[in-house]
Order: structure tokens, then C-alpha cells, then sequence
């Protein structure tokens, strides 16, 4: 293991933070003070209102520059670590913070690094698990990119660790803080389309955005870069993988060893209406359609139905995801010459459809013309105003859990769903599902799928 690049080059400055809080604690003790610590203050994972937040940042280029850019323009953060095994890819974001620490393991990151209040994991899926769940059990908030977690067992396990810590999480679907999300669960909660039985959801990914998928491992075993610690990349992988580029950087998703293909980049925001809009909990069945399936790298294309069985008054519920260029028929009254778009997604119930963008956009009625005499239901659901990032920070630092709507709570069970869909795909057989126990009652050979095996050093216990 590669030693955390944090010495002679890069030495950490003292913050003044760190300073005060010494020098008054030095000065208290002289006096006879006795200073009571934030956290007993304001409960759990509270920070002072007048402090920033403390970020310990796992993944750096990529998505996870993004993330950093954007929850250091709210003002209320420091970046005070940056972790990332390669340093090519991360070194935009190394660069704009120069007094942030220096590591290339996540966890010398969150064992060494005391001052951090929260990490963000923004690295390939088969690390965001055990990432973030040693984070929580080092009493770290945590903000993970989507998907949440590269296994079944996995997005469970999160979900309880952080349910036991009472810290703040946050998945990365970003449009889960917007208009578009609430709006369509006003409209379906309002009876507008009637009872929903059917929902069609699509992503034009992989294409354009990588090309990895339907092929076998390569065979070739070219140098690693200099930039790139390969032992760290593969991290909690059980194989003994030789580096290509075939992997890394960005071609990582189309691999069932490291990613969730198209599904997992996509599903995560676009079906995230359904989810929200329904409370559509666990199938009981899926079934697969697609490409050929080699076990290594994920099929071209898949059309994945999921079975929901009915809630309460709301009936059952099938939901059809396609990716890798296939599409959804055009619901029923769709004008001609209209297009469904790249992403997007629509609900069939027996008074109508509503048809929305992807990344949980704005809904619109179909067809057209029925938005011209719509009146819109009350608003009852709250807004958020400040994002999705900075939502997760503000929660942070005032220790509630429930502020952060795409905390584990929700978003765990949601990709728990999501990724039994994958079953079908990997072994080419309708999934019979019991979510309660998290078994494919009819596919013992999944067991190694739902919960996985780690390298040593790894692992989510």
C-alpha cells in the first residue's frame, strides 16, 4: 500500500480553528474552565452555525471536482483532505486547494485525518460502500455519488449504519432537491392522472458516454501510469486484476466488477420520480431482455421490467427500464411528432400520463394540449431552495438527519430496488425477489452478487 502523499511537498498548515480552539482550551484549564465540546452542545454531528464545515474529499476529478466546486462556493465548507489515487485525474481540483492535506488511501484519510466533520466519496461504485460506511463509523457525515452502493447487500448495510450512527447522508441524484420531483408527486398524489400502473423509464447510457460494455476482459497488460496507484484504484476488488485502460479512467461503469452499467448511472436520477412519486418500496419479480451477456463486461443494451405489488390503496405497479439506445413506446395521446428525448421517464394511469425529463424533470401532461386547461394542485410538499449539496451541508451542521432528503433512509432502499434489476440481467432469469431477507428465492447463485466477497483490509462490516 502506497503511503498518503501528505510530506515535504504538500506540509499541512495549521488552521485557525485548530489554533483558537488549542489556545482557549490552554487558557479555560489555567482559569479553572471547563469547555464543553460542540457535539454535546447541539447533539450528534452538530457544528456551530458560525463554523464550516469540515470536508475530508475521497475521489477528486471527475464527478467529484464537481461536487467539491460546488460545496466550496456555498462559503460554509473547508477543504481540508483531498484523497484520490490518481493524481493526473484529481490534480484540477489538488491544485485550487493547495493547504487541503494529501492522501491517496481513503482510509489512512479518515484514520489520520482528526479535524474533518464529513467525507464526500465520489469514486467508482465498488468503493463507495466501504468508504462511506467507515466514515460513519468513524463519526464522519457522509455524501456518496450515485449510485449508492455497488451491491444489494451493500445499499443495506449503509442504510443501517447510518440509521445506528444518527449521522447526515446524501446521495448524489441531485434532482431529488428539485421542482420537477415535488410537482409530480403533487399531481399524482391529486388523483390528476388517476390510479398508476405503469411507468416507463429510458437513458440514452452507455453510448456515447463509454464504450466498455459488451466486451471481455482485454488480455494485454500494458504499464500503469505514473500517476495511478492500481492497487489503491482496485481497493476492496477481490480479484487480482491487471490495470488497462479499459477500466480507468471513466470506462469503469461498464464493468460488473467495478460498476453498475448504465442502470446504475442513470436509473439513480430518472427513476427517482417513481420511487418518490408511488412509494414504490421493493419488487417481487424482475425479469431481463438484453444484448448478450458475457458475465465480464455489461450487456450493449437491457430492458428491465420490475413488478411492485400494490400499496395500500395504489395497485400494483410494473416499471420498464431501458438504456443502451432502446426506448419505451410512445405513451398513449403522444403527438406524432413529438420526441420522448435522450432521458426521461412517464407514469400511465387510467385517467391520463405524465411525461417528464430525466434527472426528475419538469412534468408535463399528455398530450400537450391538456396543459393548456390544467389547474394545477396545491403545492403541499416543501421546497428545497438551496440544492441538493448544500442541503446536505446545512443538515450537517445543524445534526438532522431528516434534512438531508436523499439521506440513506430513502436512497438506500431506492437503489436496493434499482439493483435487483441487475439479477436478471447477470443471470438471465426472471428474479423472483424477497427483499425482507434479501434472497432470489429462485436464484440461490445470486447470493455471491448480493453480497459480496472483499479483499483483505476492505469490507463493510
Amino acid at each position: 500500500m502506497s503511503s498518503p502523499e501528505n510530506s515535504s511537498t504538500n506540509p499541512p498548515l495549521t488552521s485557525r480553528r485548530r489554533f483558537l480552539s488549542t489556545t482557549t482550551a490552554t487558557a479555560a484549564a489555567a482559569f479553572g474552565f471547563q469547555i464543553v465540546p460542540r457535539h454535546v452542545l447541539g447533539g450528534p454531528g452538530y457544528t456551530a452555525p458560525s463554523e464550516k464545515l469540515n470536508l475530508g474529499c475521497i475521489g477528486v476529478g471527475g464527478q467529484g471536482g464537481g461536487d467539491i466546486a460546488d460545496l466550496f462556493s456555498t462559503g460554509l465548507v473547508n477543504i481540508a483532505a483531498l484523497c484520490d489515487v490518481d493524481l493526473k485525474q484529481g490534480g484540477g481540483t489538488i491544485k485550487k486547494h493547495p493547504d487541503a492535506k494529501l492522501y491517496r488511501d481513503y482510509r489512512k484519510l479518515i484514520e489520520e485525518q482528526k479535524d474533518i466533520d464529513a467525507v464526500v466519496v465520489a469514486t467508482p461504485d465498488h468503493v463507495h460502500a466501504p468508504a462511506s460506511i467507515l466514515a460513519l463509523r468513524a463519526g464522519k457525515h457522509v455524501y456518496v455519488e450515485k449510485p449508492l452502493a455497488h451491491s444489494i447487500g451493500e445499499a443495506r448495510q449503509m442504510a443501517k449504519v447510518a440509521k445506528e450512527t444518527g449521522l447526515v447522508t446524501q446521495m448524489g441524484n441531485q434532482g431529488h432537491a428539485g421542482e420537477g420531483l415535488r410537482l409530480t408527486r403533487e399531481w399524482i398524489q391529486a388523483g390528476v392522472i388517476g390510479k398508476v400502473t405503469e411507468v416507463h423509464v429510458w437513458s440514452d447510457r452507455p453510448g456515447k458516454f463509454w464504450d466498455s460494455q459488451g466486451k471481455p476482459f482485454p488480455k494485454d497488460t500494458p504499464p500503469v501510469p505514473a500517476d495511478l496507484d492500481w492497487d489503491l484504484w482496485l481497493g476492496p476488488v477481490a480479484t487480482n486484476r491487471s490495470y488497462h485502460s479499459e477500466y480507468c479512467p471513466r470506462k469503469w461503469r461498464g464493468w460488473w466488477e467495478f460498476g453498475c452499467g448504465a442502470l446504475g448511472d442513470m436509473a439513480v436520477h430518472n427513476a427517482d420520480p417513481a420511487f418518490y412519486a408511488l412509494d414504490l418500496g421493493q419488487p417481487d419479480w424482475v425479469e431481463s431482455e438484453h444484448a448478450p451477456n458475457n458475465n465480464e463486461s455489461f450487456p450493449e443494451w437491457s430492458i428491465i421490467t420490475y413488478h411492485f405489488p400494490a400499496r395500500g390503496e395504489q395497485p400494483a405497479v410494473k416499471m420498464v427500464w431501458y438504456d443502451g439506445g432502446k426506448l419505451p413506446p410512445k405513451p398513449p395521446g403522444m403527438e406524432a411528432e413529438r420526441n420522448l428525448g435522450d432521458n426521461g421517464i412517464y407514469f400511465v394511469g387510467d385517467k391520463g400520463v405524465i411525461l417528464a425529463g430525466g434527472w426528475s424533470g419538469t412534468p408535463r401532461l399528455v398530450p400537450e394540449a391538456r396543459m393548456k386547461e390544467f389547474v394545477m394542485p396545491a403545492k403541499t410538499i416543501a421546497r428545497c431552495t438551496v440544492g441538493h449539496r448544500r442541503e446536505w451541508v446545512e443538515a450537517c451542521k445543524a445534526g438532522k438527519p431528516e434534512a438531508a432528503h436523499s439521506g440513506f433512509h430513502y436512497s438506500a432502499p431506492f437503489t436496493e430496488a434499482l439493483l435487483v434489476g441487475l439479477l436478471a440481467v447477470r443471470f438471465g432469469k426472471r428474479i423472483e425477489w424477497d427483499a425482507a431477507n434479501l434472497k432470489a428465492t429462485n436464484c440461490p447463485e445470486a447470493e455471491s452478487i448480493v453480497h459480496k466477497v472483499y479483499r483483505q483490509g476492505y469490507g463493510i462490516a
